[in-house]
């Protein structure tokens, strides 16, 4: 089997098992899945969720996080991980967003990682999911997934997003995302992997080196 037939049966088995999956950030706008995505580094969507329901009811617009007293959105965000940091990079992204972009998120890559606290991971979580932009998003899961599927070799994420890149369609960028995210969430888990119900095994590398360990 090729690499290119390999890609293309994990494909159709994570779209036949988790369908064109959607993002998992509430949001109702560009900005609100901004700030959530920001919220998210290091912490589980759920609890963002949790969060950002009551957030975005205090803070309606990007002018209001852009003019919010730090303390104040330290308090509303605290049971975040590292939310001194993520209150005061979501105050300064905001105020740029005012003040170079109009109050609009811009889609464009570089204008989004300039931006306080957006990384790639971050603008392109916001390209894929609010402006529809093919974009390949590795977080932890994506990283160790695709790592034991043995489509990539590399650990760090913007080689691992050029790597898939180059070997999945353009059009799959989106769903792979999410659909890996779900694997990684549901059966492909850190540390303790469910590798007799994964419907990937045969063309896990990883798993199948790590069965062989154990024999």
């Amino acid at each position: 089997m090729t690499k290119k037939e390999k890609v293309t049966k994990i494909l159709e088995l994570l779209r036949e098992y988790y369908g064109p999956t959607t993002c998992y950030l509430n949001h109702e706008n560009a900005w609100q899945l901004l700030i959530a995505t920001i919220l998210s580094a290091q912490c589980t969507d759920e609890r963002v969720n949790i969060v950002t329901k009551d957030l975005f009811q205090k803070y309606t617009s990007i002018q209001d996080f852009a003019e919010a007293n730090l303390a104040e959105l330290e308090k509303d965000i605290h049971s975040i991980g590292f939310y001194h940091n993520k209150a005061k990079n979501i105050i300064a992204c905001c105020q740029r967003l005012l003040s170079v972009y109009g109050g609009e998120v811009p889609s464009d890559l570089d204008e989004l990682t300039s931006l306080a606290g957006v990384g790639r991971k971050t603008a392109n979580v916001v390209r894929g999911n609010w402006y529809h932009i093919p974009s390949v998003v590795v977080d932890t899961h994506v990283k160790r997934v695709s790592n034991l599927l043995g489509l990539t070799k590399n650990q760090d994420p913007v080689k691992i997003e050029l790597d898939l890149m180059k070997i999945v369609p353009k059009e799959k960028w989106i769903d792979i995302n999410t659909q890996m995210i779900a694997h990684g969430r549901k059966i492909c888990i850190a540390r303790r992997p469910k590798c007799n119900e994964c419907f990937l095994f045969m063309y896990c590398v990883g798993g199948q080196n790590l069965a062989k360990t154990k024999k």
